[in-house]
């Protein structure tokens, strides 16, 4: 199977509809835009001329042999490397929740079932994305195979007609994201029971994937405890 990536790109705000246009156009029709705003230190950004720190992060799933093509575009169509005009990055896919979600991602039919793997690591990140309103139905899934919490976040979609190619279903453009961090024993669980519990048949219309996490902090006591309390 292909390698995938989160193909992660923060811009000003300002350029976040040339950014949406630049992927659409070249057929990525998955696209989540999350405001957010910029850290640089005020000294820094009069050095580099930039005089404002709104921005869009921009959230797509694509192949590798797409992504070696955007990288180059983003480069001589873009202009991706001069100063503010945004930075983008690739996250391979550990895995992916099911035969929708792979088909929603890549536009393209495929036969794999349930979850799909891609790479292993320790620890995952694993990401939900759902219609607004049903955190609590997606978390409830999650905790119910072991997942101890998530952060979420609001997000504006733009792939409703891909969903409706692949999914057969309507989707708002408002979206809520999780992000839950598990190690890989209770990984899969977590996955299965969100695709189970709230997935594309479900109101929360949630698709589901994993990244890899090569590091972590703060998770050696929360996993002690866990420890403990199975021995007892």
């Amino acid at each position: 199977m292909k390698d995938f990536y989160c193909l992660i790109t923060i811009a000003r705000r300002s350029d976040a509809e040339l950014y949406e246009r630049f992927y659409t156009e070249r057929g990525v029709g998955v696209l989540y835009a999350l405001n957010c705003n910029g850290t640089a230190h005020k000294r820094t950004l009069d050095l580099l001329g930039i005089d404002r720190t709104e921005k869009t992060m921009l959230i797509t799933i694509t192949g590798g042999n797409s992504l070696k093509k955007l990288k180059y575009e983003l480069t001589t169509e873009m202009m991706i490397d001069l100063p503010d005009k945004g930075v983008a990055m690739a996250i391979p896919l550990a895995s992916i929740g099911g035969v929708h979600t792979l088909e929603y991602f890549t536009d393209e039919e495929v036969n794999n079932e349930k979850e799909t793997e891609i790479m292993h690591s320790d620890y995952e990140l694993i990401i939900a994305i759902y219609e607004k309103g049903f955190t609590d139905m997606v978390m409830d899934a999650a905790r119910s195979a072991g997942a101890g919490g998530g952060t979420t976040v609001r997000a504006r979609g733009t792939g409703a007609k891909a969903a409706e190619k692949f999914l057969g279903i309507s989707l708002a453009e408002e979206k809520e994201i999780v992000f839950i961090v598990s190690d890989v024993q209770k990984k899969k669980d977590i996955m299965r029971a969100i695709m189970h519990d709230a997935g594309v048949s479900t109101e929360a219309h949630a698709l589901v994937f994993s990244l890899p996490v090569s590091e972590t902090a703060g998770f050696r006591f929360a996993d002690t405890v866990e420890k403990e309390a199975e021995q007892q």
